[in-house]
């Protein structure tokens, strides 16, 4: 049974939405993801969401009975193990063609849930009394100690800044699209070092929604899953068994390229979770695209930027794009937009993209391996 995205759209605006609740936007990114699919609320039999509204309040809303339900919430990288639990659902004979939504009013706060960390949680108990609350303290954690070991600078971190920025230049979507240096980026408020304002990830409105189905069910030119994995460590960051690198990442990745029957050379484009800066790095080493603490070089060489030889974050990523809190819904609507042709800035030649998502900070990953042709 091959398993396909049959439908795949965002809400009509992403950015600063005050009139929008949460509900509206999980809603707006359904309409058009149907739409874009070519088909109604009645060939949906499966939802998949997280947060709140979950998936019972969504699908009552849309005015579906669904036969298959799934509200997995581990962080940003939700999106993509709900594509990997829908394939496997759908090839379990539990429900036909899935609806994944994710709506979220990250900046104005419309229909939102209120922030915190609970006192009696592992977070609150172990990591909160030393001053770690929220992710730009946490992930300095993981910068400072792989910036150590692997001699990573201040100027090659800002380089992601700068690369993806190239990338969201030409997207008009995009919420910041004005080319910055290395020298704007440092030049940026400090946050939580070393992390400067323009290494930290945007904070915004919006949404988006996925349709999988089956080739047979699919109205329009699909793009195939052609392998997905998934993994977690630990929901503390303080407890990973190497700050420098995430074991999720690599398992997720190691079980996506495995199923999937490719390799590193087969990748022709790229989607990296980036919430913050380092992040990216991170990823590109432990996909396998580069050796340990080769990929802050690889980036300010330029290769993951437009014209480079393994386009990355090609929207221009959660630093210039849009991040409305949980990241992974956009970087798979992405990877669709370079494998149908339609990107803002769109890469030449695109057939397999690789899309990986991170929950939390560092606690949860998944990999998806897409395509727009079958072997």
């Amino acid at each position: 049974m091959t398993i396909v995205i049959a439908g795949a759209a965002e809400t009509d605006e992403v950015g600063r939405l005050p009139t929008h609740s949460t509900l509206q936007l999980h809603l707006e990114a359904a309409r058009n993801a149907l739409a874009d699919a070519g088909m109604t609320k009645h060939d949906i039999d499966g939802i998949a969401t997280v947060g709140t509204p979950g998936p019972i309040q969504i699908a009552h809303a849309l005015g579906i009975t669904p036969a298959w339900l799934d509200g997995t919430g581990v962080g940003g990288s939700s999106f993509l193990f709900h594509v990997r639990h829908a394939a496997a659902a759908i090839r379990a004979g539990m429900c036909r063609t899935v609806l994944i939504t994710h709506g979220e009013s990250g900046r104005s706060r419309i229909g939102a849930g209120r922030f915190g960390m609970a006192p009696d949680s592992l977070l609150g108990q172990f990591e909160l009394p030393y001053g770690v609350v929220g992710p730009p303290t946490s992930f300095t954690i993981t910068a400072l100690r792989y910036m150590k070991e692997t001699g990573l600078t201040h100027e090659q971190l800002a380089e992601v800044a700068v690369a993806q920025r190239r990338w969201a230049h030409m997207n008009p979507r995009a919420m910041y699209r004005d080319l910055i240096t290395v020298d704007d980026v440092l030049a940026s408020r400090m946050v939580a070092y070393p992390f400067h304002l323009l290494e930290c990830c945007l904070v915004t409105d919006g949404g988006g929604a996925l349709i999988v189905t089956t080739e047979e069910l699919s109205r329009r030119s699909p793009v195939y899953l052609l392998g997905s994995g998934e993994a977690a460590e630990s929901p503390m960051i303080s407890q990973m068994e190497d700050f420098t690198t995430s074991k999720a990442f690599r398992l997720s990745g190691e079980a996506a390229f495995a199923e999937a029957k490719i390799g590193h050379e087969d990748v022709d484009h790229l989607m990296v979770y980036d919430a913050f800066a380092h992040v990216p790095i991170y990823g590109l080493e432990d996909l396998g695209f580069v050796g340990r603490g080769e990929a802050g070089a690889f980036i300010a060489e330029g290769h993951t930027s437009p014209g480079g030889r393994l386009p990355l974050n090609t929207n221009g990523g959660g630093l210039s794009y849009t991040h409305t809190g949980m990241y992974g819904m956009f970087a798979i609507q992405e990877s669709v937009r370079q494998l149908r042709g339609e990107a803002a800035a769109q890469v030449p030649g695109v057939e397999v993209s690789v899309v990986l998502g991170n929950g939390g900070m560092f606690a949860s990953a998944a990999t998806l391996v897409l395509t727009n042709r079958l072997p």
